[in-house]
Order: structure tokens, then sequence, then C-alpha cells
């Protein structure tokens, strides 16, 4: 412990779960560093025989160690006088626009809970169809029938409206247990979604050939290359074969060991012309990775 300072606060890393740095002067007051690397001054209490939390703000414009403190010592004053100031916050929670929730959001529950890949596929719902339609919408005035219009709209893209209304289900979800909606409904429940049919098509044995032959004479993007090659002969999701390591190669075992594919760890077994192709990528001394990129370790 230590006091909070700015320097103390900007030079905090953050780590895979979020942690509090405490303040040694207000033993109640600390700044909170969520993974994102967001950081958010808060205060600890009791009221009524509970722990509460307090948040005063985001670390940054307006809010920097010194101000924060002062804020903590009369919030803190408002408690030793009977009152909790939580409650007060209550109505705030209620005012929340869905531009002000989906910051917290993407903060606090999909960059901590979600792998990469649907990280993007989250913050592109979020970016793109979400904020535009509701931003300057209190999150607790949103009803179904705002939600099965805002659905109805993007019908031209249905697979898109579906996974965006997924997304937004789960910010309600988000919103009744974090106390900014309290009449404990989801209005996108009973929002039908958009029938969606499998899209499923294989090569054909002259399109295998053309690909084949324009792969043979593609000598500027070899990177590309090997990674649809490896595409074409072991089925693997794309994400797959772009994060995959040397360490996950057994060539012995004619096995490529993904520990965290989409549907968890699996084991691919993979055959002579697939690691041949791996067999044929140089080797990086100061990269893992068996697909590289453009930046060093990448």
């Amino acid at each position: 412990m230590a006091k909070l300072s700015k320097k103390i606060v900007t030079a905090a890393e953050p780590a895979e779960k979020d942690y509090f740095l405490w303040d040694d002067s207000i033993p109640a007051f600390a700044v909170r560093v969520w993974p994102s690397g967001r950081k958010v001054y808060v205060i600890h209490y009791r009221s009524g025989g509970r722990m509460r939390r307090y948040t005063i703000g985001q670390h940054g414009n307006p809010w920097t160690a010194d101000l924060a403190r002062e804020e903590a010592i009369k919030v803190l004053a408002r408690v030793h006088s009977g009152e909790n100031p939580s409650d007060a916050r209550v109505e705030e929670r209620k005012a929340m626009t869905a531009r002000e929730f989906s910051n917290r959001f993407l903060d606090e529950y999909v960059d901590v809970h979600l792998k990469p890949t649907t990280q993007s596929e989250y913050k592109r719902a979020v970016d793109l169809f979400i904020v535009p339609k509701f931003g300057a919408w209190r999150m607790a005035d949103i009803s179904r029938a705002d939600v099965s219009e805002f659905h109805g709209d993007m019908r031209q893209i249905p697979y898109q409206a579906n996974r965006t209304l997924g997304v937004l289900s789960k910010m309600f979800s988000l919103a009744d247990l974090w106390g900014i909606r309290t009449d404990g409904l989801n209005p996108c429940r009973g929002v039908q979604r958009y029938k969606e049919e499998k899209r499923e098509r294989y090569l054909t044995q002259e399109e295998y050939a053309r690909l084949g032959a324009t792969l043979n004479k593609t000598e500027d993007m070899p990177e590309a290359v090997w990674a649809i090659r490896l595409l074409v002969l072991t089925g693997c999701r794309l994400r797959e074969i772009q994060t995959l390591q040397w360490s996950h190669v057994f060539f012995d075992q004619s096995e490529l060991r993904l520990p965290d594919s989409k549907t968890g760890a699996k084991i691919v077994q993979i055959g002579q012309a697939a690691i041949n192709v791996i067999k044929s990528i140089p080797r990086l001394e100061d990269n893992p990775y068996v697909i590289t990129g453009r930046k060093k370790g990448g």
C-alpha cells in the first residue's frame, strides 16, 4: 500500500483479472485496474451490515488521484453521518444511456470473459449497430417494441441482425444484474430471430485445381499461401491456423494439438500433405507462430 498518486496509477499495469491498489492515507479508497487497462477510483464502506462499493469515476480527465481522494473524503463523511451514498446512485444508474453502458459492458464483460475473436464480434455489433441506434436512449427506457423494430430494420442482413440481438440481450441481462434496469425484464426476450440457412458448399475437383494453380503462381504473399493450403488440408478454422504455434505441431504423431480452439482444446489429425506444407515453412527463432505476421513475434 502507498498513497495513490498520478505516477502510481499511471504505472499500474493490467493483469488477467481486475485488482485494487489501496491508498494508505484513506484505507477505504482505492483504484480498480481492469484487464482492459481501464482504471476506476472506488470507495469501500459498510452500511446496514453490508460492504458497499461506491464508484467515484474513471482515472483521467477529470479524475486524478488527488481529486478522487478529495471526493472520497466527502463521500465517507456522508457515510459517517448515516447516509448510504450507494442508494443515491440507484437513480443515477437508471439514467445511464446505452452509450455509457456499452463502455462498461465492453470493459467489464467483453474484455474480461470472452475470447479475442468473440470480443471483436461483440464490439462490432456495439459500435456499428447498437450505439448508433440506442446510444442516447436511457437503458431503462428501451422496450421490447423498440428492440423488435430495431431487429426488423436489419432484416436485409438477417445473420448480423440475429448476432446483434444476442449481444443486446446480454447487455440487458447485465443491466439487470448491475442494477441499471430494475424491472427484471429483458426486452430482447420474445423477439423472433430470423431463420438462418446453413451455408456450406464444397469445392469441386476443377475448383481445387484452379485454386492450386493460383497458389503456385502467388509468390509475393507466401504466408497467405501456406495458410490457405493448411485450411484446405486440415479442415481447421481460419483462427486456428492463424494462431497455430510450432509447439502445437507433433510430426511423429501426425497431430495438431490446439489448446484453445472455438470448441475448447482439441486434437486435429493431419495427413502427409499437410505435414509437408508445415515442414516447408521457415521457422523463425524469435516467433512462436507457424504463420507469421508482419510484426516481430506476431
